[in-house]
């Protein structure tokens, strides 16, 4: 009786760990075939990969990722990527993924890094959909990795801004992150439901990653499909100057496309995957 007490606290302490050990994101798995981790960019959900997963299903098994905060997946405490990050290393160990490719868009692209930097021989491959390995770099001039602080005075104003004027400011944005108007909706969407603190808290993360060293460590491809919009040769001098630490990398430019190159020059990007998948 005593062995089956303990064989049943046992097996109530593994399901809480399975339970409890991928609160960081929710993942749909579709297709079968070698496997694929798809993660989305910053305030969206993986449905941004809808049309890729409607012809990569046919010949890969495909697992989408929502992060947590983001759709209707439960916000987490933070620190929120690092946690993201932890979660997805356990989660294709746990279910024996073998040399997964990952796809990442924005904030995907950036994890795809930070895991092939990290986990030098669990992965494939890394495919990037307009990714830096320091997005602060982009946006401080002459950034040199200095932390930026959940608690300041940027944080503050957004956590206290009502949800008109939060959707408003999205709105306002997203033209310059896709061009094709229809989509431009379906991102704005995405943007307005997600959990603030998450907005605000999880964009901080993303600011505070610089792997522009890290990145010397990936042994495995990195192909990048970049945006080109607003103008060619400042994008190239960006991705030349970032990646300089990864000379294997390897980057196609989408001409007329913003941020969200799958939208923007959808057969493009699409025959770009593909060849690289295969």
């Amino acid at each position: 009786m005593k062995t089956k007490s303990i064989l049943l606290i046992v097996c109530m302490l593994l399901i809480s760990k399975t339970v409890f050990s991928q609160t960081a994101f929710k993942v749909e798995v579709k297709g079968k075939g070698a496997p694929v981790l798809l993660f989305p960019g910053f305030g969206c959900t993986g449905e941004v990969w809808k049309e890729t997963v409607a012809e990569l299903s046919k010949t890969n098994e495909c697992h989408i990722f929502t992060f947590a905060g983001f759709g209707n997946v439960p916000p987490i405490e933070t620190p929120w990527l690092s946690t993201i990050k932890n979660e997805v290393v356990s989660y294709v160990k746990t279910n024996k993924l073998k040399k997964a490719t990952l796809i990442g868009h924005s904030l995907g692209g950036t994890l795809s890094l930070w895991l092939a930097a990290e986990e030098t021989n669990l992965f494939k491959e890394v495919i990037i959909v307009d990714a830096l390995p320091a997005s602060a770099a982009l946006m401080i001039p002459n950034y040199k990795g200095d932390v930026i602080p959940y608690n300041n005075p940027q944080s503050k104003m957004m956590l206290a801004m009502d949800q008109n004027a939060f959707k408003a400011m999205n709105a306002q944005s997203t033209p310059y992150m896709c061009l094709n108007k229809e989509k431009q909706k379906t991102i704005n969407e995405w943007m307005n439901v997600a959990d603030r603190k998450t907005f605000v808290y999880g964009y901080i993360d993303m600011l505070n990653l610089d792997l522009r060293k890290e990145i010397a460590k990936i042994k495995i491809p990195v192909v990048i499909l970049a945006a080109t919009n607003p103008d060619l040769s400042t994008v190239q001098k960006t991705y030349t100057a970032q990646y300089e630490n990864l000379p294997s990398v390897k980057i196609y430019y989408a001409e007329k496309a913003a941020h969200f190159v799958m939208y923007d020059q959808p057969e493009w990007y699409m025959e770009k995957i593909k060849s690289e998948i295969k």
